[in-house]
């Protein structure tokens, strides 16, 4: 009875959407809008940079709604579980996940770095290289180091956290307030009832915002083509290409047999999240559809509590794209200035990659200071940091790829963490897969739902 009351539900919802006009669908909007921000960047390359505030604009909106809505969804969704061992067990097999995916992610960049070689033949002379274009990056760069990243994770005060929107700070903060509030029983009933109604109104916000991405992502693109133009892409076409296709595998040959395994198809799974990847296409930053994406995860039948922990916290631990970029990026500097590289220069390069990409947190440009980071750690510094002016033009087109993969990544990893904990509604998830819902029409109707402190709530929460 209740997979007939779902599919009904899904199918009277999905009937509004496609009675829409085609021009009032929020990803034929944005589609349009990349487009005239392309021509304009392209044709009036001043006036495309005169608006990349509209871009700016649109990313601060949408994040200055993050860092409550993480600590609410987090909070929440401990506090549903009821439960603090189920709660570090979902934590442990998220982490895991979290660090095979990512390891793989870094080996194939190496793998085709090594094959494909983008780099040979370019002949770059470090001696020639402007090093102050990337002093900035260099010199964040610097300050990294195992002893700041752990400083890094604690905020000077508890509301210092959402001033900055710092989301590893966020993320201690959440964790440590759900397991206590979890800890109070029944007296924390109305606190964590108060947290989910705030979560409630902070989903309906970003609702109003998002219908706001058309003008973002033309803002946006305008810019980047007025400020870097497509020679840029054209100078650098083989690493770009190269970065763009090893993507494009990742997802279909890892993520798609991952899928396989959860039992859905990585390719409907990409229709279904169509319109978040074009508004991350456009804005260059995942951070952008965060409550979309937890939307869509639990509309998909994946668990309230899993959702509520396995998305914010892969936004820090689970960034694939990044990793592909990071070791892929850095084979491409080596070869470019003739340096080779030791197994052991391989090895640290892959550990420090892994350590530093868990600050990118879905930023646009965050990327391209992990990969400074990571050229500073490698014993006898073989390749200089002022190499990165090679690919300072072509970073820009280059985080686009990178926000898409986490992206794709993190919804991947909630659905397989969810099944784990025998807490996906499978007939769910191939019903809704089948009739997917633009978010643009329907996120502000959709927020975290209550649950039960039970052990079995999430399992009825999916079933709804």
């Amino acid at each position: 009875m209740a997979q007939a009351t779902t599919h009904g539900a899904t199918t009277a919802a999905a009937a509004p959407a496609a009675s829409e006009p085609w021009y009032k669908v929020l990803y034929i909007q944005v589609l349009i809008a990349i487009a005239l921000g392309v021509a304009v960047g392209y044709f009036y390359p001043e006036f495309g940079k005169s608006l990349k505030w509209l871009g700016d604009a649109f990313v601060a909106l949408i994040k200055m709604m993050i860092a409550p809505i993480i600590f609410c969804t987090i909070v929440h969704g401990i506090a549903s579980i009821g439960d603090l061992k189920k709660v570090g067990r979902v934590g442990l097999k998220a982490l895991i996940y979290f660090e095979v995916v990512s390891t793989i992610a870094l080996l194939i960049g190496i793998l085709v770095g090594e094959v494909v070689q983008p780099g040979a033949g370019f002949h770059a002379d470090p001696a020639k290289l402007d090093a102050s274009k990337v002093a900035t990056y260099a010199s964040k760069a610097a300050a990294d180091s195992t002893i700041a990243h752990i400083m890094a994770l604690i905020p000077k005060s508890f509301f210092d956290a959402f001033a900055t929107g710092d989301l590893l700070q966020v993320l201690l903060i959440s964790i440590l307030t759900g397991v206590v509030v979890t800890g109070m029983g029944a007296r924390a009933a109305g606190i964590s009832h108060a947290i989910d109604t705030a979560g409630q109104v902070f989903f309906r916000i970003i609702g109003l915002i998002v219908k706001l991405a058309p003008i973002g992502a033309f803002g946006a693109m305008a810019f980047t083509i007025g400020e870097y133009g497509i020679q840029k892409v054209v100078d650098l076409a083989w690493l770009v290409g190269t970065f763009y296709v090893t993507a494009m595998l990742f997802v279909i040959v890892v993520l798609g047999s991952i899928a396989r395994f959860a039992g859905f198809s990585i390719f409907r799974f990409l229709a279904y999240i169509k319109d978040e990847l074009l508004i991350v296409l456009g804005t260059s930053s995942s951070e952008t559809v965060l409550p979309h994406i937890m939307t869509k995860m639990r509309r998909l039948g994946a668990s309230d509590s899993v959702v509520g922990l396995v998305i914010p916290t892969g936004y820090s631990f689970n960034l694939d794209g990044t990793n592909i970029y990071m070791t892929l990026a850095t084979l491409f500097l080596a070869q470019a200035v003739g340096a080779d590289l030791s197994i052991g220069q391989y090895a640290t390069i892959i550990l420090v990659a892994m350590l530093t990409s868990k600050g990118a947190s879905g930023v646009t440009g965050a990327g391209f200071i992990t990969l400074a980071a990571t050229l500073a750690a490698i014993p006898n510094n073989p390749v200089p940091v002022a190499a990165m002016t090679l690919v300072l033009g072509i970073d820009k087109f280059m985080s686009e790829c990178r926000a898409l993969t986490n992206l794709i990544g993190n919804g991947v990893a909630c659905v397989v963490v969810s099944r784990w904990e025998g807490e996906l509604d499978v007939t769910k998830l191939n019903e809704v897969m089948a009739n997917p819902i633009s978010i643009g029409t329907h996120i502000s109707d959709e927020s975290p739902q209550p649950m039960d402190t039970d052990s079995s709530a999430p399992k009825v929460a999916a079933a709804q």
